[in-house]
C-alpha cells in the first residue's frame, strides 16, 4: 500500500491510499480518483518525502529524551534516583498503604506509588502527609 498526498484543480489537498503507483495511475486514467472535497476528477500527486525506517541500530538505541539535558531535567532525575533508592514502591496500593501507616496499623516507612486523584484528595483531606512527585514510575514494556 502507498499513501499519496493529492491536490485537485480547485487546490483542495487530501490524502488517499493505493495498492501501488501503477494502481493509482490506472484508477486516475479511468476517472476513479476524485477530489474528496469537490469531486473533481482533475487530481494530481503532490511532492512527498518517502517514509524511511531507521536502521536497526538506531531503532534499538535509547531515545534521546531518556537522558536529562536541562538543569530541571537533571534535578528531577536526581530526585527520582533518591526516591527510588530510599523508598519502597507500592504501586497502585499507595493510598491504602499511606492510610495504614497514618492510622498506625503498619510501621512508618518511606513509600511511593500511584493513586487516583480522588484517593489523593481524600488522603490530604484526612491529614495524611502525601505529595505528588514530578515524574511517573518506571513501567516495564513488552
Amino acid at each position: 500500500m502507498i499513501r499519496y498526498s493529492l491536490k485537485c484543480a480547485q487546490a483542495h489537498e487530501f490524502e488517499s491510499w493505493f495498492q501501488s503507483a501503477t494502481a493509482f495511475d490506472a484508477l486516475r486514467a479511468a476517472g476513479h480518483v476524485t477530489c474528496a472535497i469537490c469531486g473533481s476528477k482533475d487530481v494530481e500527486k503532490l511532492l512527498m518525502a518517502p517514509a524511511v525506517r531507521p536502521a536497526r541500530a538506531a531503532a534499538t538505541a535509547p531515545a534521546a529524551l531518556s537522558q536529562p539535558e536541562t538543569d530541571v531535567e537533571q534535578a528531577i532525575a536526581a530526585l527520582r534516583a533518591q526516591v527510588e533508592a530510599n523508598s519502597e514502591y507500592v504501586g497502585l496500593n499507595f493510598a491504602a498503604e499511606a492510610r495504614k501507616m497514618h492510622d498506625g496499623v503498619t510501621p512508618e516507612r518511606a513509600i511511593y506509588g500511584e493513586a487516583k486523584p480522588e484517593e489523593a484528595k481524600k488522603l490530604i483531606e484526612d491529614g495524611v502527609p502525601v505529595a505528588p512527585l514530578p515524574f511517573l514510575p518506571k513501567r516495564k514494556a513488552n
